[in-house]
């Protein structure tokens, strides 16, 4: 049977403490994310800081999809 990507991700989860650090990070931008998006009121700092979580969570999205092609790459080896 294949190794799935979410099988990969559960196995870096458990075993890589940069690749945890920052599914937590992510996971902790994506809740204040929502906190503002839910808030019946918006402000231009709210507005500013959305953009710098939305750019922050795509820099962390991109730099966890590096290690997980990395560990792809070295599993088929």
């Amino acid at each position: 049977m294949p190794i799935t990507s979410e099988d990969i991700r559960q196995s870096l989860l458990a075993r890589d403490s940069e690749f945890r650090s920052l599914v937590e990070e992510h996971s902790r931008c994506d809740s204040q994310l929502e906190q503002i998006l839910n808030s019946p009121y918006i402000n231009s700092e709210d507005l500013v800081q959305e953009a710098e979580l939305k750019k922050t969570k795509l820099r962390l999205k991109d730099r966890m999809e590096l290690i997980l092609v990395r560990y792809q790459q070295m599993a088929s080896q």
